[in-house]
């Protein structure tokens, strides 16, 4: 192996080692100080006891989020993940994903634009479990990252002949054509633009991305720094 290959995966290495250590030290350092005060009497004191309990649990489900999001970006890196293709409706699923984010659209006083094509059986032949997680993924980052308190998340679908094109759009701050290429590595984020998410791993984008590559499609991201973002990606329709 070429010495410049093998400085290449020491940094990268390195990078990831420093990544995830970065991820994991807050939610560690935040249950550590909770169990350390309820130690130091707070138990005791039924004022703080049970919000600092509660807020023990919110740091460890952090903890099982970011764990179980390492786990999904390692198995599909390794390509062990087993597709469970199947044929299912992208309409309906679309809505349930929608369902589950509306409370929080509303409270980000997010509205959600959903283009149907006046059609409501738009078949396509994928994991319906994975382009659940990918359809999650992407609403819930157009609905966080959209305009405060005048937010649009825009759905829509394109026929493409023998693919079907899913459309997300936000209309949020964007992202300069600089970052755009490295939105999908792992933990990556930008300065401007998209702020560091405090309740998400920095995995997402990857996971998603890889998740649309094992389907043999492809994934895409377009946006205009202070107008908003789109992420596009593709589907084989079914038979």
């Amino acid at each position: 192996m070429k010495k410049s290959t093998i400085k290449k995966l020491e940094s990268y290495r390195r990078d990831y080692i420093g990544n995830v250590y970065h991820e994991l030290k807050t939610p560690i350092f935040n249950i550590q100080g909770y169990v350390l005060t309820l130690l130091d009497g707070g138990l005791e004191d039924p004022s703080i006891n049970r919000e600092y309990l509660l807020r023990t649990e919110k740091s460890i489900n952090r903890l099982i989020e970011i764990i179980e999001d390492l786990e999904s970006i390692s198995r599909l890196e390794s390509d062990v993940v087993t597709l469970n293709l199947g044929k299912f409706n992208i309409f309906t699923l679309v809505k349930e994903v929608i369902e589950l984010l509306v409370v929080k659209a509303k409270k980000r006083k997010n509205r959600i634009f959903f283009d149907d094509m006046n059609n409501t059986q738009i078949f396509v032949y994928a994991d319906r479990e994975k382009i659940h997680q990918v359809l999650s993924n992407l609403i819930d980052n157009a609905v966080k990252y959209g305009k405060q308190k005048d937010g649009e998340t825009r759905i829509s679908f394109l026929d493409m002949g023998e693919n079907i094109l899913v459309e997300i759009t936000d209309n949020g701050m964007g992202v300069e054509r600089k970052y755009i290429h490295r939105l999908f590595e792992r933990f990556y984020r930008t300065d401007e633009g998209r702020s560091r998410d405090p309740n998400g791993t920095g995995l997402g984008l990857s996971i998603v991305k890889h998740i649309i590559e094992a389907h043999n499609q492809s994934i895409n991201i377009r946006s205009t720094f202070g107008e908003g973002t789109t992420i596009t990606f593709t589907l084989k329709k079914a038979d």
